[in-house]
């Protein structure tokens, strides 16, 4: 049985952005791309007459910021959310807790390999998360940062009752794997996997992979090492 199509639709402001992810998607296996925006307010329209599986949209773009993008096709209160990978710059990490608010399923770096354009549009489509290593890293910087100095309560994970095996997986989510990488991590099978994460979901009152990942890192449960 062969797998549903992955249409695709890229909204940035610069069409060589564009042109080049869309040359990238396009070649690949059961991805289509069936739209292109070059603002927020096209963005939106486009989306929500095509209902695409995956909108890759860019945080600054002209009429409407990517941010509100977000907010508009996947935010609380949305009947029918849409499956949103914010793309970022370095710049930008100010910008990555606002677009988790408001519905962002993922977050990839204007510079990433195609590689990991292609994984994150595959994991956008099948209900999972790509947040990119670099953008991961940065974001918990920032945190650090942030809170460095600052008396903090006790981590949340003391009280929601998260099993070990449990914290193994947030920790995994915040560092931006799939359900098959941690299931290959772990020795845990794919449902038992998706299992898991819906009791997470449950626990910390998260909509989805990503809110785990932002409880993560704001509740210091990634910091391991120096």
């Amino acid at each position: 049985m062969h797998e549903p199509r992955i249409d695709v639709v890229i909204a940035d402001d610069q069409e060589l952005v564009r042109t080049g992810f869309s040359l990238i998607l396009g070649v690949q296996p059961g991805i289509t791309v069936v739209g292109e925006a070059a603002d927020g307010v096209e963005c939106v329209e486009l989306a929500r007459r095509l209902r695409p599986r995956v909108v890759l949209v860019d945080i600054r773009m002209p009429r409407l910021d990517g941010l509100e993008v977000v907010r508009q096709l996947a935010g609380p209160g949305v009947a029918d959310p849409m499956n949103v990978v914010v793309i970022t710059t370095f710049d930008q990490d100010d910008y990555v807790r606002t677009a988790l608010r408001n519905g962002a399923c993922g977050f990839l770096l204007k510079d990433a390999s195609p590689a990991l354009l292609v994984e994150a549009v595959q994991a956008a489509a099948r209900g999972d998360a790509l947040v990119s290593p670099a953008v991961t890293v940065r974001l918990l910087r920032r945190l650090e940062a942030t809170e460095h100095g600052m008396t903090q309560a006790p981590a949340a994970s003391d009280g929601v009752g998260l099993s070990e095996r449990e914290r193994d997986i947030v920790r995994l989510v915040a560092v931006g794997r799939t359900n098959q990488e941690i299931g290959d991590e772990l020795f845990l099978s794919l449902s038992t996997v998706k299992t898991y994460l819906g009791r997470i979901q449950a626990k910390l009152n998260a909509r989805n992979r990503v809110e785990i990942a932002a409880w993560a890192w704001e509740h210091g449960a990634v910091r391991r090492s120096r």
